[in-house]
């Protein structure tokens, strides 16, 4: 078993993960608030100490410390969970407890919310392009099974909430620059149009060349407006309409040759003698139209009526190895009918959330194409020279309906104890037809005749239920322990590549079943939580990465262990340090493959352990912070033939001064330039493939405050 690193990494040695909890446990006040009040878990607002499973929020003052160009930026320190940017623009692959892990790119099997609307289709994809950075009042992450805000999705949710309209203190201009050739500026403007009335306004602008990495350009233009009335008898209503266009080049991941010469001089070239594929020119432009609308009003003293409708039309170009996908009529329309019902039970205050939701995604002729400029040699396609359309390759229709109903009742059964008590069911209907012309030959590296005209349709019933329960140690301590479930299908990505690639596609729903204890602590110098958690899975769905391709198969059985520790302590009233860590345990019970036999190993690209450091000073004026991140060894194949030793120690800083309005920021990434792996992982041929870290990148920031 060989071990894998990066050659210009720091000598330094991995700290043992007993010391950095000794150093944690000694020392901030966390950058996941639990004094923060979080929906994720019940629907209902409640604070992050009181909820029984972990959930980290992210207030917006520590977004703007990192100057957060991503989602990124905002939760990889958050213990348990993996982000990987390819570009260091919008995309992002975003991983939690292992789940997601199966996706090559993009997010899978973790809801994403935006002020309660899904920004996950209903098979489960989910676009960030249409996040706006600039516009993030707070940032929820909800670990594991059990919210019944998630509809299928087995592994979490990611809740983005938006500025208010409501709230008239977050006005700003900014505009900043820095390395890359990168520019930002965004705007926001909130003003009383009459008496019950409010009106904002947020436009952002994003664009960097990232010349450190061939094809690697993106920007992002971002607008958006939204109006906020007030009703008599405390009834609010809130609208938003909001447009994006964004371009993003995705270069291709490194081979070995590729990478040795990242290391070696900090620059990457995307061809195929750097990359291993002839597919190199990968993209996602895409423009989007969003409309979301909800309103809130009492029906009784006892009963509140939450009503959202949204819908939002998108669409994108999207060259991938052998196709490039152009779809321009895509349409993605739902609403959530949210009740809230106060009561007594055991002589306690009580209450019950339930509703229906109905969400439908739908695509009308979504075309793919050939390349146009290929480079063939005996027959075979060896390079593509741009990312220009050709031969009309495939006409497709798809539609994808979600409905289901949630309901969870929270009640306490007796002083200091608190229970939830949830269900949510799911029905997901797929209907995919369409005329294939000419598909991509893998194995020949060429176009052939494709199989004329399918049909694939599949149907899934989703069950997700909860109970938990929260102790009060006392008045700022929890204990805590929960029992929750869900069911994630496939996702339709997953059927037509397999249907292309000549896998199975009738692919079973997996099953997750997660057990947590915990305990949670907010005084006003130390805030601290922990958790223990297992998750057993049957039927998981795994993707095979065969040289160029990723097919999908259900893993028997897999058990995931691990524990996870936040916590901050506020040493002065300027200064506060503190961090996270986890350690992880991921194994395959049962898992076979085309002959081979994984059961036992360990799942690949889950660090044994990881954790982050963090220090902040703020005394008048000035600010200062800094962070510092760890990533322990981990296997790059499913057979675990080879480990990669991670990267230790990539170091984030902040300096700022702020005069009155004025705010001047400073942000530096990657402070020491290390050069290493973000991701390392190896195929069924043994192939490897890499994901540089970005190099050392400067930003400075101005913000006035309107």
């Amino acid at each position: 078993m060989k071990i894998l690193g990066g050659q210009n990494m720091p000598k330094l040695k991995k700290l043992p993960l007993g010391i950095c909890l000794a150093i944690l446990s000694m020392s901030a006040k966390a950058e996941t608030s639990l004094d923060a009040v979080t929906v994720t878990a019940t629907k209902q607002e409640r604070k992050a100490l009181d909820v029984s499973q972990s959930v980290d929020v992210v207030k917006s003052e520590t977004i703007q410390k990192k100057n957060a160009r991503n989602i990124n930026d905002i939760i990889k320190t958050m213990p348990g969970v993996i982000a990987v940017s390819k570009n260091g623009g919008y995309d992002s692959r975003l991983i939690i407890r292992g789940a997601g892990l199966k996706a090559p790119y993009g997010v899978r099997e973790i809801m994403v919310l935006r002020d309660g609307v899904p920004m996950t289709d209903p098979d489960s994809f989910t676009r960030f392009d249409f996040v706006d950075i600039d516009d993030i009042s707070s940032v929820e992450v909800f670990k594991g099974p059990g919210s019944i805000e998630a509809s299928n999705a087995s592994g979490g949710v990611l809740a983005i909430n938006s500025i208010s309209v409501f709230d008239g203190t977050k006005d700003y201009v900014k505009l900043g620059a820095g390395s890359e050739t990168s520019r930002n500026a965004a705007l926001h403007k909130t003003w009383e149009a009459g008496q019950n009335d409010n009106i904002s306004i947020q436009l952002s602008r994003r664009q960097a060349d990232n010349n450190w990495r061939q094809w690697n350009q993106f920007d992002t233009t971002q607008f958006s407006i939204k109006e906020g009335h007030f009703f008599k008898g405390e009834s609010t209503l809130e609208t938003e309409l909001s447009y994006q266009e964004s371009n993003l080049q995705l270069p291709g991941s490194l081979n070995a040759a590729g990478y040795a010469k990242y290391l070696q001089s900090g620059q990457t070239l995307n061809d195929k003698a750097n990359t291993g594929s002839a597919f190199s020119k990968s993209a996602r432009d895409s423009k989007t139209l969003f409309f979301n609308t909800r309103y809130k009003t009492k029906l009784s003293k006892t009963l509140e009526f939450k009503p959202q409708f949204y819908v939002n039309k998108w669409q994108h170009f999207h060259p991938v190895t052998g196709i490039i996908n152009d779809a321009k009529d895509n349409y993605v329309v739902g609403t959530d009918l949210m009740f809230d019902r106060k009561h007594q039970l055991f002589g306690h205050d009580a209450s019950q959330v339930f509703g229906v939701t109905v969400r439908g995604d739908i695509r009308n002729q979504g075309k793919k194409y050939q390349y146009r400029d290929t480079v063939i040699k005996f027959g075979r396609i060896v390079d593509v020279t741009s990312d220009a359309k050709g031969t009309l390759a495939s006409v497709e229709d798809s539609s994808n309906l979600l409905s289901g109903a949630y309901f969870q009742q929270t009640f306490s059964p007796a002083e200091r104890w608190q229970m939830d008590l949830g269900v949510r069911y799911d029905h997901l209907n797929m209907d995919i037809s369409g005329d294939e012309y000419w598909k991509y030959d893998y194995a020949g590296a060429k176009y052939v005749a494709g199989q004329g005209h399918y049909t694939t349709r599949a149907n899934y019933d989703l069950f997700a239920p909860k109970a938990s329960v929260n102790y009060e140690l006392a008045k700022l301590s929890r204990l805590y322990a929960t029992v929750s479930g869900a069911q994630q299908a496939p996702t339709e990505s997953e059927i037509s590549n397999n249907r292309s690639y000549g896998h199975a596609t009738n692919l079973k729903a997996s099953t997750a079943v997660q057990y947590e204890v915990g305990y949670k602590h907010n005084a006003q110098k130390l805030q601290t939580t922990f958790a223990l958690y297992q998750i057993d899975l049957t039927d998981e769905i795994v993707g095979v990465k065969d040289g160029t391709t990723t097919y999908y198969v259900n893993a028997g059985k897999t058990q995931k262990k691990g524990a996870e520790l936040n916590v901050g302590y506020q040493v002065l009233p300027s200064v506060g340090i503190g961090g996270t860590a986890a350690v992880q345990d991921y194994r395959y019970l049962k898992y076979q493959d085309s002959g081979a036999d994984y059961s036992g190993n360990h799942v690949r690209f889950i660090p044994e352990q990881q954790y982050s450091i963090f220090a902040n000073y703020q005394h008048k004026g000035y600010q200062a912070r800094v962070e510092g991140m760890a990533f322990g060894s981990y296997y790059i194949d499913d057979a675990n033939t080879e480990k990669y030793s991670g990267y230790n120690m990539v170091t984030n800083m902040m300096v700022a001064y702020r005069q009155k309005a004025h705010l001047f920021q400073l942000n530096v990434n990657n402070l020491f330039d290390m050069r290493y792996a973000e991701e390392v992982s190896k195929d069924s041929r043994g192939s490897y493939s890499y994901t540089p870290g970005a190099p050392r990148n400067i930003q400075f920031n101005y913000r006035y405050q309107l």
